[in-house]
């Protein structure tokens, strides 16, 4: 008994002593000197105050965390105006009165990302990316708790699914469920479509853009904050690059990114339907007499069972831009596809300005257009 009190007295020397609480406050909760210092409190009364009021998400609250604070500085350096569409934190009552409100259980990564952003307010540009082609605009917006409750679905073919994001342009959103009916899995996410090929208005095609909330967002944020997605006029587009699709012809690069459109795809008939942003540059260090103008391009469109289709024709989208050294032009066009996959390929062809009479082709290096994930609801 005597062994046992001594033990019990050391174990609770130990689990007051404050700097070991110091690594869990890290850890968990993500607190720095800084913040201790204006707390004016000790690791220990940190960690157990922190504790009852985020205990339930200890397992997912310093990913999300550390996910908002670099969205965040890197907002703050490349899409400033972004940052003031941010909502602030809810409360646990909050969340607990949205669950009541739709008589379903929300996850706790999704509850505990709101306990740091309730989302955005409804405007643009949106937190979760643009897409703008010359007649389509798409910017969505990562709904406040309130707005995504309000528009948690019970019909058919979207039964139990919640809106996560929302475009005030194309109406389009991304749902996760809820629960495992209609053929989802619980909490998957994805784009839908109607089926236009069935005469039931409740069959609809979902195309899958993450497997969890925290999977969803955090890839997200891991894409923006590395620089995977363009951030062109304070917005974020969300292209594609592959970093092997870059090819250069003796000064002149060029390289491709890619994105499909869900909004303006479908399953049922086949046609998928892909963007994509071309840059072509010349090296500054190039001579000023290697400067020269584009005057044609040719594709070769391959879909997934190998036909062909070749296209030729003056200039792109319209213009015969210039090239000379250090200069950059870029733009964007789009195609469809019959199959879930293809590739395009191909040449521009320039013709020197101080030597008119030479001409000279550059290569578009090959890139792959492939369709999500998708599945057909069983509603």
């Amino acid at each position: 008994i005597y062994s046992c009190c001594c033990l019990n007295r050391r174990l609770n020397q130990l689990s007051s002593h404050d700097p070991l609480w110091k690594r869990h406050c890290k850890k968990y909760w993500l607190i720095s000197e800084e913040e201790k210092s204006r707390r004016n409190q000790g690791w220990k009364a940190i960690f157990i105050s922190t504790y009852s009021d985020l205990g339930r998400y200890i397992h997912y609250y310093a990913t999300l965390k550390k996910a908002w604070d670099d969205l965040e500085n890197y907002l703050g350096q490349w899409c400033p105006r972004m940052i003031g569409s941010l909502k602030e934190s809810v409360r646990e009552e909050d969340l607990d009165a949205v669950e009541a409100q739709i008589r379903c259980k929300l996850p706790d990564d999704y509850r505990c990302s709101f306990r740091i952003h309730n989302g955005q307010k409804l405007v643009v540009p949106g937190l979760m990316g643009s897409m703008a082609l010359s007649n389509h605009y798409r910017s969505e917006d990562l709904l406040d708790i309130d707005t995504a409750a309000g528009g948690f679905q019970q019909r058919l073919g979207l039964k139990q699914c919640l809106p996560l994001t929302f475009c005030i342009h194309t109406g389009l959103s991304q749902y996760m469920a809820l629960e495992s009916v209609e053929g989802r899995n619980k909490y998957e996410i994805f784009y839908q479509c109607p089926d236009q090929m069935s005469r039931n208005p409740s069959a609809i095609v979902m195309f899958i853009t993450g497997t969890s909330y925290l999977e969803w967002f955090t890839s997200y944020v891991n894409k923006v904050v590395t620089g995977g997605y363009p951030i062109i006029r304070d917005q974020i587009f969300r292209y594609v690059h592959d970093k092997d699709c870059v090819a250069t012809t003796e000064d002149i690069t060029v390289s491709v990114s890619t994105s499909f459109l869900p909004e303006l795809s479908s399953v049922h008939p086949p046609h998928y339907f892909f963007t994509y942003r071309i840059r072509i540059e010349m090296s500054k260090d190039a001579l000023p007499e290697k400067a020269c103008q584009l005057d044609s391009r040719y594709w070769k469109i391959t879909n997934a069972k190998g036909d062909v289709e070749e296209v030729q024709g003056p200039g792109v989208v319209g213009e015969f831009p210039i090239i000379s050294p250090g200069k950059v032009y870029e733009y964007t066009s789009c195609t469809t596809f019959s199959t879930t996959s293809g590739y395009m390929e191909g040449y521009y062809t320039f013709h020197c300005l101080y030597y008119k009479d030479r001409f000279f082709n550059v290569t578009i290096p090959r890139f792959h257009m492939v369709c999500p994930t998708f599945k057909v609801s069983t509603a």
